[in-house]
Formats: C-alpha cells, sequence, structure tokens
C-alpha cells in the first residue's frame, strides 16, 4: 500500500503547488478531481481531452516529482433531476481522460434521481416504510442499474478496470449491501471507495466493512469523524446542521488519526492487507479545525509509520 492524497484536500493552492505538497508528505498516489461536486481546482476536463500536449505536460508534472495518477474523481449526481444529464456526460468525459491518460480507475458516486416528473432534488429513501416510498426506491435502483450498466461497458472500452463508489448517504450506493446489488447487477468493474469518515458516522465498522466487501475494495480514503455524544444524544446522527457549526453538530470530519488512534488505524491496514488490498490511501482532508495543508500534514505524518515509512516531513 502507498500514502496518497486527493489534492481537493489542498484545492487553494495551484496545480503544481499541490503536487508539490504531496510529494513532500511522503504521498506518491495522487486522486484528483475532475469536476461533479469539486470545482476541479487542479484539471481541465475540456482542454486535457482535446490538447495532446495539455495531456503530456500534465502528466509530467506527476513525473517529475516521483509522482502517479492513482485515480480520477468524478464526484457526481448521476440521476439528479437537475443536473443528471450533464453529469453523466461528466463521468463519461471523466471516462474517456483516463482511457487518453493510461489511469484505470475512477472514483465515482452512484448517483439517485428524484420522486418523478417535475422533481427539483434527489429523494433518499431510508426507511422501509410507507409502501409509496418503496415503489419509489424501485424505480429509483431500476434507472440506477440501468445506467450504470450503460456507463460500466464504456468504462470497460476505454480501458477503465475499476469504478470505485463512495459509501455515501443520499445516493443509492451507500453501504455493504447497496454496493453489492449494484455490483451483482452490473459486474466486477463496481467496487467500493471506502472511506471510514462516513462509515463512523453512520455507525458502521469499517474493519466489518472491509471483510465484507474482500476484493470489491478498490479505494480508500483516510479521514477520520468525531461523534460529539451530548448532541448525539438530542440530535442522533441523521443531523441536518450545519458543518459551519461543528460544536452544534452531532458529528463532524477530523484529520485522519485525531480520534481514532494508532491501534486502530493499523488494524485497519492489516484489514485492507487480509482481504488483498495494495493500492492507495489516499488522505482527504475536510477537517474545519484546522488548515487544509496542515491537515494534509499531520495525516501523512501519522500514516507514514503505520505504513513502515519514515514520518514525512513537514
Amino acid at each position: 500500500m502507498e500514502l496518497g492524497l486527493y489534492t481537493d484536500s489542498v484545492k487553494h493552492l495551484p496545480f503544481e503547488a499541490a503536487l508539490d505538497v504531496a510529494a513532500r508528505v511522503g504521498a506518491t498516489g495522487i486522486e484528483i478531481a475532475t469536476g461533479g461536486q469539486s470545482s476541479a481546482p487542479h484539471l481541465r476536463i475540456d482542454s486535457l481531452l482535446s490538447d495532446p500536449a495539455a495531456r503530456a505536460s500534465f502528466t509530467r508534472a506527476f513525473d517529475d516529482r516521483g509522482l502517479r495518477i492513482a485515480a480520477l474523481n468524478c464526484s457526481a449526481w448521476p440521476l439528479h433531476p437537475v443536473h443528471g444529464e450533464r453529469h453523466v456526460e461528466l463521468i463519461r468525459s471523466t471516462i474517456r481522460l483516463a482511457g487518453e491518460l493510461g489511469v484505470r480507475k475512477i472514483v465515482t458516486m452512484s448517483g439517485n434521481p428524484g420522486d418523478g416528473a417535475g422533481s427539483t432534488a434527489v429523494n433518499f429513501t431510508w426507511y422501509p416504510w410507507p409502501d409509496d416510498s418503496m415503489a419509489l426506491l424501485d424505480r429509483q435502483w431500476a434507472a440506477v442499474l440501468e445506467l450504470w450498466v450503460d456507463l460500466g461497458a464504456d468504462a470497460a472500452a476505454h480501458g477503465v478496470e475499476r469504478l470505485a463508489f463512495e459509501l455515501h448517504p443520499l445516493h443509492l450506493v451507500y453501504n455493504v449491501p447497496t454496493l453489492l446489488r449494484l455490483r451483482d447487477a452490473v459486474g466486477p468493474i463496481i467496487g467500493a471507495n471506502l472511506d471510514p469518515s462516513h462509515l463512523f458516522w453512520q455507525q458502521m465498522d469499517p474493519l466489518a466493512v472491509i471483510d465484507a466487501l474482500g476484493p470489491a475494495v478498490y479505494h480508500v480514503h483516510l479521514k477520520d469523524t468525531q461523534l460529539l455524544p451530548d448532541q448525539v444524544a438530542l440530535a442522533g446522527v441523521l443531523d441536518q446542521r450545519p458543518f459551519d457549526h461543528p460544536s452544534e453538530r452531532a458529528w463532524v470530519f477530523r484529520t485522519v488519526g485525531s480520534v481514532h488512534n494508532s491501534e486502530y488505524w493499523s488494524g485497519f491496514i492489516a484489514a485492507l492487507q487480509r482481504v488483498g488490498y495494495d493500492d492507495v490511501l489516499a488522505i482527504e482532508n475536510e477537517d474545519a479545525s484546522v488548515t487544509p495543508q496542515e491537515g494534509v500534514e499531520l495525516a501523512a505524518r501519522f500514516m507514514r509509520p503505520l505504513l513502515g515509512e519514515p514520518g514525512a516531513e513537514a
């Protein structure tokens, strides 16, 4: 396994400066956003698709620093009633760019439709009642399966071998049963982007998830979550309050290692090894209590000894 960096963690930095941070902290596998929920601060997909010279310059920036492109991230909302068509086209463009760059893995999200004609937002059904919600869920799954059978074939035709879905509520694929449902329908090109932070707040067990998914773990984000017991007691984990008031939330994202200790993360690495995962562990910083660059440096300094490497320079 190798330490990596999702460059949106330092989205305030220019492209090459973000790569410099990765190289300095010892992150060699780079995940970079093409758009969707990200503004794609470090990549202009249309330029890279249309201009071979731009692609050569782009890849040279990685090569010069001893880095590799581990994955393209397209955190899109396919099937969204307003943005869905545009985001599906973005996924297709990401697939084409991956083919041009020789990148074999795309990190993305399953998507989720609205509740019918005229809807303007996704409709996330999380409770098996009432009957009309269950009927809606059946229709949504039919749409998602049809979409990803098509996109999976498109990806394979462009040399993409792995579509790693982040297990994220609001999307239809957000836990083990839903990931396996999509994988069973589409095939082994479908796997998981295992981001433990989203599992922690749902009260899932990342180690059990790794064991259950086994070879379907295709990508890993490094991010922690802190639950605030006094707020959980009042709001539960389905907390709608905004992230800009962290002390008034039931849970907040934190830098990896700031909540769960080294013993836990050593067990996390061991679980990944047990199922044969041997790819990037990409730092994703969304900890509002530290600056973006500080969060990346802290995460790298914490993780590198656990991966058998010396601590990163910071």
